[in-house]
């Protein structure tokens, strides 16, 4: 049996783009938002304690946080809030920081910027495609192996 290192509560950064503010396209990049996050970090929504989701003020139509129920986040404590959006920041931009229970040490926690959204943490973007949004039904959600 491998000793593994105690779990910790790790925070999980990410951010997306939105096309347009529309109930559908602020839960569809979401959803591939939080499919890239759980792909990257081999995230398990049991180990999910919280996430917090915000949106600049320019989108109003959804909460962001619909999309991590309609991908089978059922139990996890979810938040959506507005962001703080300063002259020359991006717009329709939604974020999250998810709160989660891992083994893994802090600097090998993958964030993930997609849509243009790189831009605000250069030092973090990874280049990771897309994860289609073929299903909103929790098995959608989970990683292939």
């Amino acid at each position: 049996m491998v000793d593994l290192p105690p779990r910790v509560c790790r925070g999980v950064r990410g951010a997306t783009v939105a096309d347009a503010d529309t109930p559908e396209d602020i839960h569809r990049v979401t959803r591939e938002l939080l499919r890239a996050l759980i792909a990257a970090n081999a995230i398990e929504e049991a180990d999910v304690a919280s996430a917090i989701f915000t949106a600049t003020p320019d989108l109003t139509s959804a909460y962001p946080a619909t999309a991590a129920r309609q991908i089978g986040w059922q139990d996890a404590a979810l938040l959506s809030a507005v962001e703080i959006a300063p002259p020359g920041s991006l717009p329709r931009c939604i974020r999250v920081l998810i709160h989660w229970n891992t083994h893994l040490p802090q600097h090998e926690i993958r964030h993930v910027y997609l849509r243009g959204a790189e831009v605000l943490r250069p030092d973090r973007a990874l280049n990771i495609p897309p994860v289609p949004d073929d299903s909103d039904s929790p098995a959608g959600a989970r990683r292939n192996e």
